[in-house]
């Protein structure tokens, strides 16, 4: 457990969602066609107070706002082996998913490593933090996954409750730049605020909530955040009585020494079913 520390709320900002044009928003998530632009998303910078939940990490879960914080150690440390982190790593994000959901069943599809590219060079297939205001899936989205990735099942399936969580960790040491602040549900207009935004791949088409601005919105996050605790971060949940998603972004913090090394992270995405 970290040892005990006074908790630091930030002042910051944040980027939101601006539209650019009269078009839908989209986003070429490879290249586009010629003579089309790979995005219409405009970014707004807007500031903010990111407050610490550190000492009362319980206040929060994922059904009252959408995240939770959880003490988690892991026996991978490196995250260097895909072999490794396929097996080992998603057997114990299953597990932990498990547990804190009450889920019958977890099928992840896929995860992402974050680390600040000029450290690691333009061929690493690591992505940087995401520094905007969204979520991962639309509702319709989510649908979707399900039915892609159990195309047998899928009817069956659905009838049950379903989530999304996300599972964020640091990895090799605390976060001290860039680091995850989360939305409250409970401060979101939902009908005001999240934008659906087409995702264009080669073979498929997807789609994610980009967020315009809302002074309502309650910021969080963990100071310090070390890599024996998790963030379990929901994109998604069928049941219409709690938190059914959580915006996330990246920010900076300014309060950070310039000699503290980059952050680097690993989310797991999982689908959480009732329903065995």
């Amino acid at each position: 457990m970290p040892a005990a520390q006074t908790p630091c709320d930030i002042e910051t900002s944040l980027n939101y969602f601006r539209a650019l044009d009269n078009q839908a928003p989209y986003q070429y998530v490879l290249d586009p066609p010629p003579g089309i632009a790979s995005e219409n998303l405009g970014l707004e910078a807007y500031p903010v107070q990111v407050h610490d939940v550190r000492g009362r990490e319980s206040d929060f879960t994922v059904d009252n706002s959408g995240f939770q914080f959880v003490e988690h150690v892991s026996i991978e440390r490196h995250f260097d082996d895909e072999q490794r982190i396929r097996t080992t790593y998603y057997q114990e994000v299953e597990e932990l998913v498990k547990r804190e959901t009450g889920a019958e069943r977890i099928h992840i599809f896929d995860h992402t490593i974050r680390t600040k590219q000029t450290e690691i060079g333009q061929k690493s297939p690591n992505r940087g933090p995401v520094e905007r205001v969204h979520v991962d899936q639309t509702f319709d989205a989510a649908v979707r996954r399900v039915r892609h990735e159990f195309p047998h099942d899928a009817d069956r399936l659905l009838r049950g409750r379903v989530r999304i969580i996300n599972v964020w960790r640091p990895i090799h040491h605390p976060v001290a730049h860039k680091p995850l602040a989360v939305a409250d549900w409970r401060s979101l207009d939902i009908e005001h605020d999240l934008v659906p935004v087409r995702l264009i791949y080669p073979d498929r088409e997807s789609s994610s909530f980009s967020v315009q601005y809302n002074s309502a919105h309650r910021w969080y996050y963990l100071s310090g955040q070390t890599p024996d605790e998790a963030t379990l971060i929901k994109c998604y949940d069928s049941a219409v009585d709690r938190a059914r998603l959580t915006p996330h972004s990246a920010f900076v913090d300014r309060s950070s020494s310039p000699l503290a090394p980059q952050r680097h992270s690993i989310e797991v995405r999982c689908l959480a079913f009732d329903a065995e």
